[in-house]
This record gives C-alpha cells, structure tokens and sequence, in this order.
C-alpha cells in the first residue's frame, strides 16, 4: 500500500465555557517521496480542494471554511503528539531468484534491510508474496511461486521473526512485474514480494 499524503485533522474547543466554539483543521502532509495526495472538502455547495504540501482548511470566527499555508513547524506544535506515536509506514521490499528456488546474489543484500525493517516495528506484520516468469505451465509456476514465498518465510523465521507474524502466498505467473508472452524467461518476474507493516 503506497501513502500519497498523511492527512491531519483537529477539532480545538475555543470561546465561553458554556456555548464552546469547534475549529476544525486539516493539513495535507507529504509523503517520506514528498509526494501529495488530494483532499476534497465540500461544504454545502461550495467545494475546496487541497493538493499541495501543508496546505490546510480551517473553520474560521464565523464557522465558514478558510484555506491558508501551513508549515513544518506549525504542524508539529498542533499535531506533534499524534505524530510521534503514529506508526511506522509500509515498506515493500522485493528480492529476485535465479531459475528454481534460489535468491539472486543481489537478493542476498535485500535480506539485511529487510529484517533491519521488521525489527523498527515491535509487532511487525509481513506478508511475503512469490512470483514467476511465464516459463512453464499454471499449475508448475503455482507451486514454485509458492515455494519461494516460503523460502523466504523460511529465512525471516531463522531471524527470529514469529511465524506467526508472517503470511505467505504464491500467485504463480498471474502478476508479471514485466509482461511478456508465455515461456519467457525474465528475471524480473522470478521475485517475492514482501510487505512489512
């Protein structure tokens, strides 16, 4: 799962303690990439788009919804606290192997910063998806894809990863990272996904 922003939103409690008035903000943070995603608001008729970093919406005095620039550090003083016990973000990782069920040499680099990544998360959930070329037939690449999510399960429990914390599956040649016509050997598409969270 990609984040195309953080959306950050508040509700503070202003005015006389008996009829307490409610300012709502939104932020659109960027990405760790620095890219933005899209928030829409609509307020009755009126529509309000926010597409760039630290713009934010606010109810203003009168309750009617603003738009203005917000920054780095104005956000961290509103929303430091949610900030810094938010978790960490997905990272997908993908490590390639040559014909049958062996990591490429490059591979082999992957598997440290990918336990490094796991072990930033106290229960971290991983999801270890394999895949093949179009060489052979469905039922062949079915098993084998399967066989390399496991290897790669396999290597992540003699981590000490709790293998209860890992979900495997082969998805055979049904998601080729590049397409090609049947019985093409392509290294690219002999890989296993893998998705920490």
């Amino acid at each position: 799962m990609r984040w195309g922003a953080l959306i950050l939103a508040a509700a503070f409690a202003a005015g006389c303690a008996q009829t307490p008035k409610r300012h709502d903000m939104v932020v659109v943070l960027p990405d760790q990439d620095g890219r933005v995603g899209t928030v829409v608001i609509n307020e009755g008729e009126r529509e309000t788009v926010l597409n760039s970093a630290y713009t934010s919406a606010r109810t203003g005095e009168k309750g009617k919804l603003e738009t203005a620039p917000s920054n780095a550090d104005e956000v961290g003083k509103i929303f430091g606290a949610a900030l810094a016990v938010q978790p960490a973000r997905p990272v997908s990782l993908t490590l390639y192997f040559t014909e049958g069920s062996t990591l490429s040499a490059d591979s082999k680099t992957v598997v440290d910063q990918m336990f490094a990544e796991i072990a930033r998360r106290p229960a971290a959930e991983i999801t270890v998806i394999g895949h093949t070329d179009t060489v052979a037939n469905d039922a062949y690449n079915d098993k084998l894809s399967l066989e390399r999510a496991q290897s790669v399960r396999e290597i992540l429990i003699g981590m000490g990863v709790p293998a209860q914390n890992i979900t495997a599956a082969g998805r055979g040649k049904r998601e080729l990272l590049v397409p090609t016509a049947d019985n093409v050997f392509e290294p690219k598409n002999r890989r296993v996904e893998i998705s920490v969270r």
